[in-house]
């Protein structure tokens, strides 16, 4: 009887330490866009370095042509 006694104590202590446990954890998942602005446009992102400083160059070249042709003056 003693016997019987004990392990329905030694039971019902092991279902009441495991059955109040909290198993279950809660996460929660937190998602924000961000708007991220480029300072490059991006048909330049597909050129190179070399494509984007020559057309720099020709731009400053086409300048100072278009001033020295300015002070030549028109001949009509």
């Amino acid at each position: 009887m003693k016997k019987v006694f004990i392990v329905a104590a030694l039971a019902l202590v092991g279902f009441c330490t495991t059955s109040c446990r909290d198993t279950k954890t809660e996460t929660k998942e937190v998602v924000r866009e961000v708007e991220v602005e480029k300072e490059v446009p991006v048909e330049k992102e597909s050129e190179g370095i070399l494509e984007r400083t020559a057309k720099e160059v020709d731009k400053e070249v086409n300048k100072e042509v278009n001033e020295e042709i300015d002070k030549i003056g028109d001949d009509n």
